[in-house]
């Protein structure tokens, strides 16, 4: 059975950091890409950073260029989300996914898992 649980958020200051974590059970995670997306309160689901197999390439959304910062550790079947100078606009809930063929990192209907998703709240 395959599992993504990320964990990490919580309410944070705006100008804050946190380090969101996604553990992956039950694939072979270094068959996989994986990526970050986020749904805010009453807003669809978007796209917010990706890594590819070995962690050599990531993409990041526009808006979190610069603050946030995509990594991964095969091993321990782990994806990591380092989110620095938070912003009340990145206030959502962050979902880990993993993405098995080529379909684009960017669009949310090429994964194949999907995580439960953890709150981040950033206040003013």
């Amino acid at each position: 059975q395959v599992r993504l649980v990320e964990s990490g958020g919580r309410l944070v200051q705006a100008g804050g950091s946190l380090r969101l974590s996604c553990a992956v059970s039950g694939l072979t995670m270094k068959n996989y890409r994986m990526g970050w997306f986020r749904q805010p309160p009453g807003k669809e689901r978007e796209f917010v950073g990706g890594i590819d197999w070995s962690g050599s390439y990531k993409y990041y959304a526009d808006s979190v260029k610069g603050r946030f910062t995509i990594s991964r550790d095969n091993a321990l079947n782990l994806v990591f989300l380092q989110m620095n100078s938070l912003k009340p606009s990145d206030t959502a809930t962050y979902y880990c996914g993993a993405l098995s063929g080529y379909g684009h990192i960017k669009t949310m209907s090429s994964y194949d898992y999907w995580g439960q998703g953890t709150q981040v709240t950033v206040s003013s």
